[in-house]
């Protein structure tokens, strides 16, 4: 590792540098989790972090790339994806040019012809562009939303996990100087392996409580007005107590209150709930049912709690 990389590493001596650090880049974290990031910084070693969507994991890999003034390298999983996607695949187009110029050629081009399946012709995909052992700092590899990938790939991502290094038939194994930073996501719509659990650090990250999300609201948005934090907080906290198909996160409650704003709204009202309850709830059968409650009672309930 050269020398600024150690540098940037060496700012986090203790779990409260990290805590600090975080914070820097308007990212609440608790003691536990600012632990499991300085654990995996330490050590090396893969952070696999699971929770609701919209809670926040995504967002670490963000902050830690910032931090540590590193590329952030991110492979979004979806079902079906596949090595040509994920690792590597062959430019064919470059492939056949070259080929047919090699056949044009009144040279014997037997020893070129091998070459084909050579670097120059390699075109690298999100893994292995983490390990390439030409990168000058070791980048943050965000594997996110794994839980969506078919349990092969998950598979296959365990010697990359193990040994920072991918195995290419063609070319042999290639393996990183440096390893990469790793973060991966899951929403847990299933189960992640045993064997590839064993491979990270692992942390839950759960809702933030009352008081944590307020925090959130006004790091991330100093100009929202307190009195409309502390409502927003509380409404959003309260929806979490209800039956939804999906609760919102702290995404949403975020997203939310950016619309508020653009209402011109320093408090809520059952009219602004009802014009933007779309930036908060994302499914049809939650607005449906949230409407049909009385929004001016929760409100006023609310109001009578601060």
């Amino acid at each position: 590792m050269e020398q600024a990389q150690f540098s940037q590493l060496n700012k986090f001596a203790t779990i409260e540098d990290v805590q600090q650090a975080m914070f820097s880049q308007h990212y609440i974290a608790d003691r536990s989790l600012a632990t499991a990031v300085f654990l995996s910084l330490k050590r090396r070693k893969p952070l696999l972090l699971e929770g609701e969507p919209g809670v926040g994991k995504t967002e670490i890999a963000k902050v830690l790339s910032a931090l540590l003034n590193t590329r952030l390298i991110r492979l979004q999983c979806y079902e079906g994806i596949d090595v040509n996607t994920a690792v590597y695949e062959w430019n064919y187009t470059r492939q056949m040019l070259h080929i047919r110029m090699l056949e044009a050629s009144e040279v014997n081009r037997q020893d070129e012809m091998k070459e084909i399946f050579g670097p120059d012709f390699l075109m690298q995909r999100p893994l292995l562009q983490a390990i390439d052992p030409n990168n000058t700092t070791p980048p943050v590899l965000l594997i996110d939303e794994l839980d969506r990938s078919d349990e092969e790939f998950e598979a296959y991502l365990l010697e990359l996990l193990s040994d920072f290094q991918i195995t290419i038939p063609e070319i042999g194994t290639i393996q990183a100087k440096e390893p990469p930073f790793v973060i991966i996501t899951s929403n847990r719509t299933r189960e992640i392996h045993d064997a590839l659990r064993r491979r990270c650090l692992y942390y839950w990250i759960d809702y933030p409580t009352l008081e944590k999300e307020y925090q959130i609201i006004l790091t991330r948005m100093p100009e929202a007005p307190e009195r409309l934090s502390q409502q927003v907080t509380k409404f959003v906290h309260e929806l979490r107590s209800l039956e939804l198909y999906k609760a919102p996160g702290i995404s949403e409650t975020l997203d939310w209150m950016s619309s508020l704003l653009a209402l011109d709204q320093q408090e809520l009202t059952e009219g602004a709930v009802r014009d933007s309850l779309g930036a908060l709830l994302k499914y049809q059968d939650d607005l449906l049912k949230i409407g049909g409650l009385d929004i001016g009672k929760i409100i006023q309930k609310l109001r009578g709690a601060s």
